[in-house]
């Protein structure tokens, strides 16, 4: 497996994200509501995989055995994730290209990533034909999420992002598919064992159990649950907002260590003799 050094692959992320940054608005949003829809089928495969596995721990193990696969889809298919593009933090540092341009790709992306991942929810529950425990199930995640509070959010959105910003990277230091994979694979898996939390992923979980909830034939399979913080309101002020800033946060801190650490320390001096 050949590989790229870190000072390498950081030198070649402040290339690409100064791309990112100035890409026009319209090809950056398709590619962000691709990535959405690609994380979101990762999650609904995950989830579909796993709704009636009792043991929790055993749970989480297929769970980040499988979602990893739509960050690295992700990655190989050039689409563009809010989260990852957090690293175009790196290029305003290496002043490739500006602080707005970087908050203007983001802004786009986000509303892509948004509108990618809402449509899969919507799509997979109104026309999915769920099993009603996997409904039930679906409701119960999207209610413990919305149950956060906001430095819980900030927190865990956080680690998530330092996660999948270093998975990112990982993918990027390789030169071979099998290495893009794996690189991308093993710190999301992370992610998901520990329970972190990213904001385009509940972009499709949140809505998908807020979906469940409006179609009658669900009805009996939600009745007797207690989902009292399952509402668009705690979705938006009491997930994605401290997610997203946790997200945001984790990006911008991984990439002030990196950039210190390898590109932004002046060159040391050779001894003269």
């Amino acid at each position: 497996m050949s590989l790229f050094t870190p000072a390498q692959t950081l030198e070649n992320y402040c290339a690409t994200g100064c791309a990112k940054a100035e890409r026009a608005p319209l090809p950056a949003f398709l590619l962000a509501v691709l990535a959405g829809a690609l994380i979101a089928l990762g999650g609904a495969a995950s989830a579909t995989a796993t709704y009636a596995v009792a043991n929790p721990s055993l749970a989480k193990l297929i769970s980040g055995l499988l979602f990893p696969f739509g960050l690295a889809i992700v990655i190989l298919s050039g689409a563009e994730l809010f989260t990852g593009n957090c690293l175009i933090t790196l290029s305003v540092l290496d002043r490739k290209t500006s602080l707005g341009s970087m908050l203007r790709s983001w802004a786009i992306v986000y509303l892509g990533n948004f509108v990618g991942a809402a449509a899969v929810a919507g799509s997979y529950v109104y026309f999915g034909r769920l099993p009603a425990d996997l409904a039930a199930a679906m409701a119960r995640t999207a209610s413990a999420k919305c149950s956060l509070t906001f430095p819980q959010g900030v927190v865990l959105g956080l680690w998530c992002n330092i996660l999948v910003c270093l998975a990112v990277l990982l993918s990027l230091s390789a030169q071979d598919l099998s290495g893009r994979v794996m690189g991308a694979y093993l710190p999301v898996a992370f992610f998901i064992f520990c329970g972190f939390e990213h904001s385009v992923a509940n972009m499709y979980y949140i809505p998908a159990g807020l979906f469940v909830g409006t179609l009658p034939q669900y009805a009996s399979a939600l009745e007797g649950l207690s989902l009292p913080a399952l509402n668009w309101g705690n979705f938006f002020f009491a997930n994605l907002l401290p997610v997203t800033l946790g997200n945001i946060l984790g990006g911008a801190l991984l990439s002030y260590l990196l950039f210190r650490s390898h590109l932004g320390a002046p060159a040391p001096q050779q001894s003269r003799t």
